[in-house]
């Protein structure tokens, strides 16, 4: 098997060698970029597992680029950065970020993340048939492709977890803590915000390709699929 290939894209040379040596010790591979075009140019050949992105980039920051790349590319996004402010968070998560760790941080818990990342964007949840359909949406968890009557919604890795989840019991409403758990991990704490976000990307995405009515919310209970009827 191929090792995962990682962008580390960090203006501090310090951390850029800390976090490659990290995910070398973890099996993977890296290249590394020092500000925001750079990272972009590198991001966009499309030779990447995972990108590592910094927020507080010289020349082009991280949101920016994150939402840059976001328009062709669903590459899983890790957002790296000094700033603790919930506002980043949401915004990073709102722009297509999967997950967010502040600094100083952990290598060991980082390489976690980014192993977790992958393994959800890679590989079908164990208990997701691979391609499944409901009304005018499919999804194929396996091969990470969703298509709205035959058009191609690109999702994150993120989305496609939350969909995926939804997907495999499509008759249950699933309270808000039972879905964050599986999508999430039951031991990495997230905002009903970070939760919030990716709802909201995801029903716009599902929307903008003629089915508004694919995830409902039933309030105070939890989440569902919709009937999925499209236009």
């Amino acid at each position: 098997m191929t090792a995962p290939h990682i962008l580390i894209v960090d203006d501090d040379p310090q951390i850029r060698t800390v976090l490659r040596m990290a995910l070398d010790k973890a099996g993977m591979t890296s290249d590394a970029a020092g500000d925001g075009d750079e990272g972009l140019t590198k991001a966009r050949s499309g030779r990447y597992d995972l990108i590592v992105l910094d927020i507080g980039l010289p020349q082009m920051d991280g949101l920016a680029l994150c939402r840059t790349l976001r328009r062709t590319d669903q590459t899983p996004v890790l957002f790296l950065t000094a700033r603790d402010d919930e506002i980043d968070r949401v915004l990073g998560f709102e722009l297509g970020g999967d997950d967010y760790v502040s600094k100083p941080f952990s290598p060991r818990e980082l390489t976690a993340r980014i192993a977790a990342i992958l393994k959800r964007s890679g590989g079908r949840p164990a208990q997701t048939p691979p391609g499944q359909s409901r009304g005018v949406l499919t999804l194929d968890t396996g091969r990470h492709t969703c298509a709205v009557a035959g058009q191609v919604v690109a999702l994150t890795a993120r989305e496609m977890g939350i969909l995926g989840h939804l997907m495999a019991r499509p008759d249950q409403v699933l309270p808000r803590p039972a879905l964050t758990d599986a999508v999430y991990g039951a031991h990495v704490h997230v905002s009903d915000r970070t939760l919030d976000s990716h709802l909201r990307n995801l029903r716009a995405k599902l929307a903008e390709a003629g089915c508004a009515d694919a995830i409902e919310t039933v309030h105070g209970v939890g989440i569902r699929m919709g009937p999925c009827q499209g236009r």
